[in-house]
């Protein structure tokens, strides 16, 4: 029953790691990466749909991504949708396919990723600590239900405080990573 609940919390802990390094990937650096789009929707044919389900997207150079669309017709909207995005790009296009330039980040620019990516860790070190007061919320029923003993309960409780202390550890590295990333030139 405890390693259940374990297992549980481990898992849904790894989906916290998970889905804080698909936000982390979406604060973009000064170098160009595919994923910076990824989270950019199209209208195509009346449903909003991704846009690597419309289009190739792939580095060119550092400071430079390329798109080529799938269907010449969607065009105009892979474009429009870019721009509308939050990302501050401002495709061109050149015959059937489209190329963004990434203006170089400033100073006062990179401070304030920064501070998103801090948001987003500290985000993802609360989701991490409401799972971990989950599986114990759940121990402390078993125990309550005398299901299972005092001491299974108190082993599982550590056990779930150290997958805990381990996954915000990854955090805060993750943190780390990112910060060195955008204070690079």
């Amino acid at each position: 029953m405890i390693d259940e609940i374990e297992l549980d919390a481990q898992d849904r802990m790894e989906k916290s790691l998970g889905s804080l390094k698909s936000q982390l990937a979406k604060i973009r650096t000064g170098r160009a990466h595919p994923s910076l789009l990824d989270s950019i929707m199209v209208p195509y044919y009346g449903t909003d749909t991704p846009l690597k389900q419309v289009a190739n997207v792939i580095a060119e150079d550092s400071r430079t991504l390329a798109l080529s669309v799938f269907d010449k017709s969607a065009i105009q909207a892979v474009e429009k949708a870019i721009m509308q995005s939050d990302l501050g790009l401002n495709p061109m296009s050149a015959g059937g396919s489209i190329r963004i330039p990434l203006p170089p980040l400033t100073e006062e620019r990179r401070k304030d990723l920064i501070k998103v990516a801090r948001s987003e860790a500290e985000n993802g070190r609360v989701a991490i600590r409401n799972i971990r007061r989950d599986a114990n919320s759940d121990i402390k029923e078993l125990l309550k239900e005398k299901e299972v003993s005092e001491d299974q309960a108190r082993a599982g409780e550590e056990n779930v405080q150290s997958y805990t202390n381990d996954f915000i550890k990854k955090v805060d590295e993750m943190l780390a990573v990112k910060e060195k990333e955008l204070m690079e030139i």
